[in-house]
């Protein structure tokens, strides 16, 4: 051992060392803990003067007896920590709609305007200035308040992972929201809704919306064994989600995914309703389960008519072949009532504050209303006071029973109507000539076009009653099942539905499959939807059974095109049989 070293004690096992280097430079290495692989982590930092690397040893001595030192590892940007939490993380753990949300307030947002930043160096000042550039470039304060939320839910796993010290978003700003207030629509507004809902398909799914206050995914999600028709009770259980769909063509279609003719939905069809209060029991008023009962005869004969194309699922709202309504095109079909019916536009979802409104006009209790909408226990005060509106009515209730109780006044006397006032302006001895079939009834205001209805209907489907009974006026446009103004004076116009389907077994060769390969149906215009208006539409899909055969189903109003479509159907069905892959009926391609 020589003199020098003798002199200098070793510094012991794990403590902080600066030394001055061949280089030039002054070092510094400081233990701060231990690796995932269990060595030492050692950091090294190295300066131009021995003052600045003392400065950053201690700062990191620091942070290691205080626990907050930066995790070893990747140095991570705001881009590559944004994506690789939104794909990596917080897929697996939240819901679709949750994860869409994310993906986009990261994707469209976050990561072009933040970036580039090293994420140890993103600071509040940043954040503040990228919300006001989101609105100034025209994003609306709630789109910039969602980029908030997201973003600071991503930095607080990367605190809790120690690639942060502290999240900059808890302390920036963010975006002022103000919540703008619904306003419902009145008891008229929804009758009118409820007359216009009575001409068109699942008129059902607009009563409850208005009468229940259901949400647009639990309404689309229910199924008939929800609907307990002796108890008069709805169990909502599931809510629908929205597809998401990849090319089932190979992306050779040149369209988006959502466009292709062999689209494939990715994403399951349903969700259980996240929370205990979500899961809950409605009671049903006994009108609406009467239009339930008509709607689910109405789904029989759409059944009967479509044939081999209906897909059995069990829904009770569903696109004319039995697939589940399409959250987006519903969304459409609200736009068109609306419209339709001469009614202010407003949200689909104000109908669920319609109904939460409806219920504090009636004075049902706060625990029964909670019940109904679906609101867990520790939000149900808040839920209340953003869907509940006191709206005219109940602020005319509230000043009437005031005045009653002080000076024994009664502003609500008399104020009902007689019937009489209520009568039609039409005289009553006016007939409505309604054609009876099965359980639907379509009025006219003509006794042979009833009558021809009637004898015509009968002969295509002799299983079904089929006579003509006469209404009066009044009582059809109060009591009847389709409204005033679905009076018919002309004769509905009668279609042939062609049909044809051959099956195809995994090689590729067809098989017998014990009924007839062409046959067509009747179809009239009021017990049909616009998928029988179409010369020819066609599939192909896969049987889930043992034999994982391939189904080849061609229909349309037009025989030589139907006739035409079905060697394009039978063409694509032999492929599909022969290469499963392809078409995401498996894994492998």
């Amino acid at each position: 051992m020589t003199r020098a070293s003798a002199s200098k004690p070793r510094q012991p096992n794990g403590a902080s060392s600066i030394y001055h280097g061949k280089d030039g430079r002054w070092h510094g290495r400081v233990t701060v803990g231990v690796k995932d692989d269990g060595t030492s982590d050692r950091r090294h930092v190295s300066r131009k003067t021995r003052a600045e690397v003392t400065k950053i040893v201690r700062e990191l001595e620091r942070q290691r007896d205080t626990g907050t030192v930066r995790k070893a590892g990747q140095w991570w940007t705001v881009k590559t920590w944004l994506t690789h939490w939104v794909e990596n993380i917080a897929a697996a753990h939240v819901s679709e709609n949750t994860i869409d949300g994310y993906r986009v307030a990261v994707y469209h947002h976050l990561v072009p305007g933040l970036g580039a930043h090293r994420l140890e160096k993103l600071q509040p000042e940043h954040l503040e200035r990228f919300y006001k550039k989101m609105q100034d470039s025209g994003s609306s304060a709630g789109t910039a308040h969602q980029a908030h939320r997201t973003l600071r839910t991503a930095l607080n796993e990367a605190v809790r992972r120690q690639h942060l010290t502290t999240n900059p978003s808890s302390i920036a700003k963010a975006p002022k929201v103000e919540e703008e207030e619904v306003e419902p629509y009145t008891v008229e507004e929804v009758q009118r809704l409820l007359a216009e809902a009575a001409k068109h398909r699942n008129t059902a799914r607009w009563v409850i919306a208005l009468a229940l206050g259901l949400r647009q995914g639990e309404v689309l999600g229910m199924q008939w064994d929800d609907v307990d028709f002796e108890l008069g009770v709805i169990r909502v259980r599931r809510g629908r989600l929205r597809p998401r769909y990849r090319h089932g063509c190979g992306d050779r279609c040149g369209r988006k995914p959502g466009f292709c003719p062999q689209k494939i939905n990715t994403r399951r069809e349903t969700k259980n309703a996240k929370s205990r209060a979500g899961q809950r029991p409605i009671g049903v008023p006994e009108e609406l389960l009467q239009l339930l009962r008509r709607h689910k005869e109405d789904q029989a004969r759409e059944r009967t008519v479509a044939r081999d194309l209906w897909t059995e699922k069990g829904y009770v709202f569903t696109s004319p072949i039995g697939e589940p309504l399409n959250p987006n095109t519903d969304y459409h079909k609200w736009k068109e009532l609306l419209k339709a019916a001469g009614v202010r536009d407003a949200r689909l979802h104000d109908a669920r504050h319609t109904a939460a409104t409806v219920l504090l006009i009636l004075g049902v209790s706060d625990a029964i209303v909670d019940a109904i909408m679906g609101w867990e226990p520790g939000k149900s005060a808040r839920m209340r006071r953003r869907y509940q509106h006191l709206t005219s009515r109940v602020l005319k209730d509230t000043a009437a029973k005031v005045g009653g109780l002080l000076w024994g006044t009664d502003e609500t006397a008399g104020s009902a109507a007689p019937p009489e006032a209520r009568q039609s302006p039409v005289p009553a001895e006016l007939v409505v000539h309604v054609a009876r079939l099965g359980e639907r009834r379509v009025p006219f205001l003509h006794r042979e076009h009833a009558d021809e209805v009637v004898a015509r209907w009968g002969e295509d489907w002799p299983d079904y009653a089929a006579e003509v009974e006469e209404w009066d006026r009044w009582r059809w446009e109060h009591q009847g099942p389709e409204g005033a103004s679905a009076i018919r004076d002309r004769i509905p116009e009668r279609a042939v539905v062609f049909h044809a389907r051959a099956l195809f077994l995994p090689g590729g060769e067809r098989t017998a499959t014990g009924g007839p390969e062409q046959w067509s149906v009747p179809a009239w215009d009021f017990e049909t939807d616009r998928y029988t208006d179409r010369a020819s539409a066609w599939r192909t899909t896969r049987r889930t059974g043992t034999g994982q055969e391939v189904e080849a189903q061609v229909r349309g109003t037009d025989k030589t095109a139907v006739e035409a479509a079905f060697a394009e159907a039978c063409t694509q069905a032999v492929d599909r049989a022969r290469n499963p892959g392809k078409y995401g009926d498996t894994d492998e391609w």
